[in-house]
């Protein structure tokens, strides 16, 4: 006989049973009810896109993707944004708002860089993500970017500016560059990272033009400049920035922890710099003006540093925009990056791609030769002459074609718009336009577009062929077109012709010649190459 005391035992430890049944199988019917709806919803957010890039995965969304092809990003999204049509929507881990369109269409391009101009900006998350360039000329929107447009393109324009910039560039070639590559093929064998050469000269020189100030990075005993390495730390921890959701570096900025640690650290020191730079030109100033008030009016027509004319005109106007030594850092910051890196990848792939086709670089010494053969060696040509040199001009569009400097471009809708290619943007998400991609479009370029081909940029009667700027994108496009685009050229056309005239440049491993992962398209290990003198 079961006592009572025992029956109810086994009722309570029966109905115990059934109840944490009961509760397993809700739990399990929740689970699956949720993860149903979560499918659902992945499904929904996929279907609603136009062309999804790749499968948005729960919770993660498509960065798997992302991660896995990181390496080779720029000829991935080459890749695949060509066989998508050259337009593609992304969405990143849930709840990051890391979402927004990739595109390589020209259509797309010029509507959002020149006809509907006004909808598209930079924005705010834009200039959190860019911190250290400050409110300088890439960054801003709306009135403060006329103004520093407005501003720079003035100061461009000065007659005395375009001769002061060529002087630079001929005391830098003459004094500093010619001699290192002389040291270098004096030593037989010897092997020497020609992008880091034209790192530290574009560097020496981007500070004398801005600043005034030497820093010689470029000497034969490559020191190891500290405003410089800051620098380049600053534009990588940028570039990573880029590739993980946005709560996670704002995260690590809060720590204190990895990239975001090494860029506050990196700059701090280039502000250092920057700030120092300014402080000494303010009292510099100071006391020429203190010595000659009387000729104040006519040293202002003199060739100067932008530094210096920026400060010329924050006296003139006390009130503007442009007063204040936090003005003339974002300024100088920012023109850091448009003539340094810019022109140090383009002079590293041109020599490179150069290097790597003896047909075009015999044509680049037949054209030099046939307009400046009959001048000593070695020279530096005038801004004047290298107008001259059409073929090397193709040769440079060439390779800004195929490696542009800056590889992505970006911008967000202030108000929902649908772009040409019939893809929906919203306010706030990212529209990223892949520079590299649309450089090795065969819409764009035709069949032949993966060559090296300078012919592609000169008329039948000998002339530059022009192409519009919503296709060839590495000078931005429509009102924010690069102010330095001539400029530009007659760097690296003065810089490339004295090299090439006067040293043959062999690359020594092709294959170790990858593009890195930066806001600027360098080389990931360098461009190693071997110097010999040129007997023409």
């Amino acid at each position: 006989m079961i006592s009572s005391f025992q029956y109810h035992s086994i009722s309570f430890i029966l109905t115990l049973k059934f109840f944490t049944l009961k509760m397993v199988i809700l739990t399990i019917s929740i689970a699956v009810v949720v993860t149903v709806l979560i499918l659902l919803y992945a499904f929904h957010k996929t279907k609603s896109m136009k062309t999804p890039a790749f499968t948005n995965w729960p919770f993660i969304g498509m960065l798997p993707q992302i991660l896995w092809n990181i390496s080779d990003i720029h000829e991935y999204s080459a890749h695949f944004l060509k066989s998508k049509g050259g337009t593609v929507e992304f969405i990143g881990p849930w709840f990051t708002n890391m979402e927004g369109v990739m595109t390589s269409d020209p259509i797309n391009v010029h509507y959002i860089m020149s006809k509907s101009f006004d909808n598209f900006v930079k924005g705010d998350l834009f200039r959190e993500m860019f911190q250290p360039f400050g409110e300088g000329i890439f960054t801003t929107d709306s009135h403060k970017w006329k103004y520093n447009r407005t501003l720079l393109q003035f100061l461009f324009k000065q007659r005395s500016f375009e001769a002061f910039q060529e002087k630079i560039i001929h005391n830098k070639v003459e004094k500093s560059l010619i001699p290192l590559l002389n040291h270098v093929q004096q030593q037989k064998g010897s092997v020497v990272d020609l992008q880091d050469v034209f790192n530290r000269f574009t560097f020496d020189n981007i500070c004398l033009i801005v600043l005034g100030h030497d820093p010689n990075c470029l000497s034969i005993d490559f020191p190891e400049v500290a405003a410089e390495k800051a620098f380049n730390q600053a534009e990588e921890s940028i570039f990573y920035r880029h590739t993980v959701p946005v709560c996670v570096w704002k995260l690590q900025s809060w720590l204190h922890i990895g990239e975001e640690k090494k860029m506050t650290e990196a700059c701090k020191i280039f502000d250092q710099f920057l700030f120092s730079c300014i402080a000494s030109k303010r009292e510099e100033l100071v006391k020429n003006c203190n010595k000659n008030e009387i000729n104040a009016e006519s040293d202002e027509n003199h060739h100067v540093d932008l530094l210096t004319a920026l400060i010329r005109e924050e006296k003139k106007n006390k009130d503007s925009e442009s007063s204040g030594d936090k003005f003339l850092r974002d300024a100088a910051f920012n023109l850091f990056v448009a003539g340094r890196d810019t022109i140090t990848s383009a002079l590293s792939w041109l020599f490179y791609l150069v290097a790597t086709h003896p047909l075009v670089e015999s044509k680049i010494l037949e054209e030099i030769k046939e307009n400046f053969g009959h001048k000593e060696k070695p020279w530096i040509l005038s801004i004047d002459e290298v107008k001259k040199l059409v073929y090397l001009h193709g040769a440079i569009c060439e390779a800004l074609r195929l490696f542009p400097p800056i590889p992505f471009e970006r911008k967000e809708a202030v108000t929902p718009d649908i772009l040409p290619s019939g893809h929906r943007v919203y306010p706030n998400a990212m529209i990223l336009f892949s520079l590299y991609a649309m450089g090795r479009d065969k819409d764009i370029w035709g069949e032949d577009y993966s060559e090296f081909k300078p012919e592609r940029w000169i008329s039948e009667r000998g002339g530059i062929v022009y192409a519009p700027s919503y296709k060839f994108f590495s000078f931005n496009a429509g009102p924010r077109t690069c102010l330095g685009r001539d400029l530009a050229f007659i760097q690296v056309k003065m810089i490339a012709a004295s090299v090439l005239w006067n040293y043959g440049v062999h690359v020594v491993d092709v294959n170790q010649v990858t593009p890195n992962l930066s806001i600027v398209l360098l080389m990931k290990h360098g461009l190693k190459v071997k110097i010999t003198k040129r007997g023409i």
